[in-house]
């Protein structure tokens, strides 16, 4: 019979860095169960006990070469700390690129169970992942690409005068201009498109007082099944809303002393409002070195750092919100924003030389 040859010093390594990434992962998904509650803290807490057996699983495996505990790597170190301090959106999204770069499909020493636990929890931490993204704020997004919009749009147009040859104090005017005009471009069409679905949910939705005439109704002949058909539904089914529906309006009815809840309001307002704050954020990055006297090189060179690292954060933030490894995000997003500057500073040096 054959024994087993002892293990490497790169496979006891690897099997340490392993354990030490299973017993980080289980303690996130603890930290984020803490947070949460019902099925989705049931959800984590699972998770985490599954992380816990594939530690245990390591550590056996290591025997007398466990050693002492090691530090997990640097991006499940860091998912820990954003699981301590903020949101479960962005853990969620990390951990979902993580579990899908699975390293024990391509690693002998892994047994196939462990690589087929890592791959669904791959899928139900997507799943979460999915669901927080959905609860999040509208608001949030669009800050996010509000202000990216502001930064690239405004930069460009702070580059592309500069390109022109004129003076600082024209720049800034022109920048400043560029913001308010930007600014108030974005709040009212966001004003116009949040009020406009208000206004066509409104149309295809019954009026509130139609509650009230159903027990005013005449039940045999039951016109209110006409509403139902007109909706698009079935004869049949139809009828059977109808009935539904008087029933309830005859239960109601009967209860007293219950007030009506108000009405939402569409947020048209609070749309706007926010579309100008976030667009005006990001607008006023690149003018901010002119505003305190800068050169027109100083203040266009301070402006495209300025605006650099910006863009950086927010594609890496989109990609983190996204799923998808975010560098790439933050690379495509620099990419994109210095592409339209270099554009518009070249226009701008073409149209100098033409009207100069």
């Amino acid at each position: 019979m054959n024994t087993p040859s002892p293990p490497t010093r790169k496979q006891i390594n690897r099997w340490r860095q392993y354990l030490a990434d299973e017993r980080a992962e289980a303690a996130v998904y603890r930290e984020l169960a803490r947070k949460k509650s019902g099925e989705e803290r049931e959800i984590l807490l699972k998770l985490a006990e599954a992380e816990s057996r594939h530690e245990a699983y390591w550590r056996e495996k290591l025997g007398n070469e466990v050693g002492m505990p090691q530090r997990p790597g640097l991006r499940t170190r860091f998912m820990g700390w954003l699981a301590q301090r903020f949101g479960s959106v962005f853990v969620l999204a990390m951990m979902q690129s993580a579990e899908a770069r699975n390293p024990y499909s391509s690693d002998a020493d892994a047994p196939s169970q462990i690589a087929a636990d890592e791959q669904v929890h791959s899928e139900v931490v997507k799943g979460l992942a999915a669901r927080s993204r959905e609860r999040m704020s509208g608001a949030f997004r669009a800050a996010v690409f509000g202000a990216n919009d502001g930064l690239v749009s405004n930069l460009a147009l702070v580059i592309g005068v500069m390109g022109s040859g004129v003076s600082s104090s024209m720049i800034l005017l022109t920048g400043i201009s560029g913001l308010l005009a930007g600014a108030l471009s974005m709040a009212a069409g966001e004003y116009i498109s949040v009020k406009s679905q208000s206004e066509l949910l409104d149309a295809s939705t019954p009026q509130g007082d139609t509650a009230t005439l159903l027990p005013d109704l005449d039940v045999n002949a039951n016109e209110l099944a006409l509403v139902f058909r007109a909706r698009g539904y079935d004869e049949q089914e139809a009828e059977e809303r109808a009935r539904r529906a008087f029933a309830q309006a005859h239960a109601a009815e009967e209860r007293t002393g219950e007030e009506a809840a108000p009405e939402a309001g569409d947020g048209a307002w609070s749309a706007a409002v926010s579309s100008f704050l976030c667009f005006a954020g990001g607008a006023l990055i690149p003018v901010l070195p002119f505003c305190f006297g800068a050169s027109a090189l100083v203040g266009g060179l301070a402006s495209l750092a300025m605006v650099s690292v910006a863009l950086l954060c927010t594609g890496a933030l989109t990609g983190v919100l996204s799923g998808k490894p975010p560098a790439p995000r933050a690379l495509r997003q620099w990419l994109v924003g210095m592409g339209a500057t270099a554009v518009t500073y070249l226009l701008g040096v073409l149209f100098g030389g033409i009207l100069g």
